[in-house]
């Protein structure tokens, strides 16, 4: 069995695979693929292991899923969703709405995510302009989740700075037809019948941007969190705050004020840090660690307060980190990964008691996701 973990890292000039044993202390970077295109997102597929997805955005060629089957030494393109009508089928929205994707055709991949354990050819895919695709073959060929794709609000919607992003997508472990998805700047949704209806849950999540503070949909939200622990919990990051849910999302509760300014993009949690949640805050304004220096802020939920991972001299400096820029381990201690704008790979094996720098320079950093054996 292979016992290595391997850090996969999704970059402005491509993917990089970087393995380290048990002990998560020394890494090797490589291989190296899709050199000068964007990666929104790499993940490995766990039912399979070895085998990677990667969400590839070119300017030249335009966007593309690739798999590898070798943990990354070669890689094949498979099947992209060209058209929103999916395979052999016609498109069926309002030619009058002007946000229709008929309108405004695939732009960026941004998310990946393996479907249940017990449905080993499915994974689901997330797109710019807000779209949720499903493939039932291991991307031979996808289809559209029409009701998001068709959700009869859609008009309503707007984008984010980022675009028109579906980048957010969670699975309910006990019920495959439960899932969850996070858009900017809409919000979050839920299903219960497997993706034909989709509900917002955005209730308690403030837009101060927004003439109406408490909306519906309208929510800037940067990416969400599930705890492996009790799948009813979620830990959301806002343009506008911090927050858990304890009830599927029916209602969110901010818990990042007592941080100051509670800005940031990125939120993990860990099977074996039960109750935890990992953020890196950020300086609204600069979009950079406002504090001088690398840090991490760890939510204790069960004592309700806040916890700081490093010193303050550990690493200087300001950084920035997208929104699938941490990520966490299945090893007990967790580990906890960050990958920075600027290109450093932090590491921490033992749930933010200690942290290295993996001695690399990549390319900013878009996407960080681990492969990693199970705690025992």
């Amino acid at each position: 069995m292979d016992s290595r973990i391997r850090i996969l890292v999704g970059t402005r000039k491509g993917t990089y695979v970087v393995a380290g044993d048990s002990r998560r202390r020394r890494w090797t970077v490589g291989p190296v693929a899709h050199e000068g295109s964007e990666i929104y997102h790499v993940v490995a597929d766990p039912r399979r292991p070895g085998d990677l997805y990667a969400a590839v955005n070119s300017d030249f060629w335009g966007p593309m899923v690739q798999r590898s089957a070798n943990w990354g030494k070669t890689w094949k393109e498979i099947a992209t969703p060209l058209t929103p009508g999916g395979k052999d089928r016609k498109p069926e929205f309002n030619d009058s709405d002007p946000l229709s994707p008929v309108k405004r055709p695939l732009r960026n991949l941004w998310h990946i995510e393996p479907g249940p354990a017990d449905e080993p050819e499915t994974l689901y895919l997330g797109a710019d302009p807000h779209l949720l695709f499903r493939t039932q073959d291991r991307g031979a060929s996808w289809d559209p989740i029409d009701g998001i794709n068709q959700h009869p609000k859609r008009g309503e919607w707007s984008p984010g700075a980022g675009g028109h992003c579906l980048h957010t997508i969670l699975l309910d472990p006990r019920d495959a037809r439960r899932m969850y998805i996070g858009m900017s700047a809409v919000g979050t949704f839920r299903t219960e019948d497997g993706g034909r209806s989709w509900t917002p849950r955005n209730k308690g999540v403030i837009t101060p941007f927004l003439p109406e503070k408490y909306p519906e949909t309208g929510q800037c939200v940067h990416h969400v969190a599930i705890d492996p622990a009790d799948p009813d919990t979620f830990y959301r990051q806002d343009h506008a705050g911090m927050y858990v849910s304890h009830d599927r999302m029916d209602r969110w509760t901010r818990i990042g004020r007592p941080l100051g300014d509670d800005f940031g993009f990125c939120v993990a949690s860990a099977r074996a840090a039960p109750g935890r949640a990992f953020f890196v805050r950020l300086d609204g304004r600069a979009r950079v660690t406002g504090e001088g220096h690398f840090q991490v802020h760890e939510w204790d939920d069960t004592r309700r307060r806040w916890r700081k991972l490093l010193r303050p001299d550990a690493f200087p400096g300001h950084f920035g980190v997208q929104r699938e820029g941490i990520a966490t381990d299945e090893l007990d201690p967790p580990g906890i990964y960050v990958g920075t704008t600027t290109g450093q790979l932090f590491v921490s094996p033992n749930a933010g008691r200690t942290w290295q720098l993996v001695p690399f320079s990549f390319p900013g950093i878009h996407t960080v996701s681990v492969a990693s054996p199970a705690a025992k």
